[in-house]
């Protein structure tokens, strides 16, 4: 039997030769940083740093980052702590923004926050994550303006209803004849007498509903 000769495979592993990795919280950022080593082993240089959440220090880190010549910088998705930094170096570098899920089934994960960094910027030089997608700035400013949109109606909804259970506790949302009017009729003149007064326009004491005439008390 003829036995074939083992070769040996020479794959050169593939890194991001200069990365950067944030473990971010709320008061401080700890950014680590990985280069390649000057000599002609290729030992990696690696540096950490921390920074204060407020926007002159991410500034700092920014350039600081820009000057080593990082080409991508990672952070994990925790809360909304994310964005000041991710919005402040989308412009400059390469920003990936790794979903914590998939950062949390990677094996050898340690407690402390710069322990963190170092950790996360050496998953990160060897391609083992993936990036979220985060929306350009423009849909992120209609994302928010139609976010907020919603939000109006419902406590404008809220409102309306609140109003409504008031009046039928006072018996003002019965008319003559046994109708009843829905919330945005007998609501909104009853307020309205009560606001300017009798004078209103209104019969003294009533408030006209498509015809029909509702007692206020």
């Amino acid at each position: 039997m003829e036995v074939g000769l083992v070769e040996v495979a020479l794959d050169d592993q593939e890194i991001i030769a200069r990365v950067a990795a944030l473990d971010i919280g709320k008061a401080e950022v700890v950014c680590c940083v990985r280069v390649p080593g000057a000599g002609p082993r290729t030992r990696r240089m690696q540096e950490v740093r921390t920074y204060t959440t407020m926007t002159r220090s991410l500034l700092a880190m920014a350039d600081w980052l820009t000057g080593l010549g990082v080409t991508r910088v990672v952070m994990e998705a925790t809360g909304d702590y994310w964005r000041p930094p991710f919005y402040l170096l989308e412009n400059t570098v390469e920003t990936w923004l790794v979903n914590a899920k998939d950062v949390k089934h990677l094996p050898g994960r340690p407690k402390t926050d710069r322990l963190d960094a170092v950790w996360l910027c050496k998953v990160a030089e060897r391609q083992m994550l993936r990036p979220s997608f985060v929306p350009p700035p423009a849909f992120r400013e209609l994302r928010d303006l139609t976010r907020y949109r919603v939000d109006l109606i419902t406590t404008r909804t809220a409102e309306k209803q609140r109003v409504e259970k008031l009046l039928e506790d006072a018996l003002l949302t019965e008319l003559p004849g046994g109708r009843f009017v829905s919330c945005g009729e007998i609501p909104r003149r009853v307020v309205s007498v009560r606001c300017h007064g009798r004078s209103s326009g209104y019969a003294a004491g009533s408030v006209v509903v498509g015809g029909a005439v509702s007692r206020v008390a």
